[in-house]
């Protein structure tokens, strides 16, 4: 096994990780079941809000969360299902994913409580907190930072959905917004990232989009592997999106509170 220290390239052995622990939190009456990855050392620690992607909060995004820990953050993966919801990482989920998109409002609630969650944990920095997502992860994050909470700095988006709401006007965001985005991606068309532009300009947000040519849907994920649906793995796009993420991150650590 590699000795890397990367998060999504050439990462570090699994068995050196740092471990998970759930967390159980409450919303509209259902229970969900977070995860908590810590660095050594005393906290509380800058933390990394983690968006799983649409087979729920499994062992893909579990790793991701201790490969964050590895590096020197607190990560807090989110669940936007329920406890014990979970699809299958490589089979088709959208019957999981498609009802909670249709209630935005929903989702939102469902994020924001994990997210207050997150903050209230002792182990965490409530002030210097980021948020990370990839695919229907990425979507999530940035509903997160549209409610515009205390304390979150900046907010990732990896491969993501980009449709914004339509239903209210943009209003202020604080959080910094990345977006990094599959050029060839069908999940987010040219359109959604017009869309998404025009938005976050009018919302006042400090925002920054990376488009990577010739990269499709799911383009960090080794597995991805069907390029006749617009879903593949492009290792040259993985590289750079991980140097943004790990960039972007760095920077929200040493951000005053």
């Amino acid at each position: 096994m590699t000795q890397g220290s990367g998060l999504l390239v050439d990462p570090p052995n699994p068995a050196i990780l740092p471990p998970l622990r759930p967390v159980s939190y409450q919303e509209g009456g259902i229970e969900f079941e977070g995860y908590l990855a810590t660095p050594n050392g005393p906290g509380p620690h800058t933390c990394v809000i983690l968006g799983h992607d649409w087979s729920g909060p499994n062992i893909s995004t579990q790793t991701i969360a201790r490969r964050l820990a590895y590096l020197g953050y607190a990560a807090f993966l989110l669940d936007a299902y329920g406890k014990g919801v979970r699809g299958e990482e490589t089979g088709d989920n959208s019957h999981l994913m498609n009802p909670v998109m249709a209630d935005r409002a929903m989702l939102t609630r469902r994020i924001q409580t994990g997210y207050d969650t997150a903050r209230n944990l002792p182990e965490v920095d409530e002030n210097r907190m980021s948020a990370l997502g990839f695919c229907f992860g990425g979507f999530c994050v940035l509903d997160l930072a549209r409610t515009d909470p205390d304390g979150l700095k900046v907010t990732i988006s990896v491969h993501g959905g980009l449709t914004p709401p339509h239903d209210n006007p943009p209003t202020p965001i604080r959080s910094r917004i990345v977006i990094l985005h599959g050029w060839e991606d069908p999940v987010a068309p040219p359109q959604d990232v017009t869309a998404l532009a025009r938005e976050l300009t009018l919302a006042g947000a400090d925002w920054e989009l990376n488009a990577y040519g010739h990269a499709m849907h799911a383009f960090t994920f080794p597995a991805a592997n069907m390029p006749e649906s617009g879903i593949d793995y492009h290792p040259a796009a993985a590289l750079r999106a991980e140097a943004a993420i790990l960039r972007e991150l760095a920077v929200a650590q040493k951000s005053m509170p």
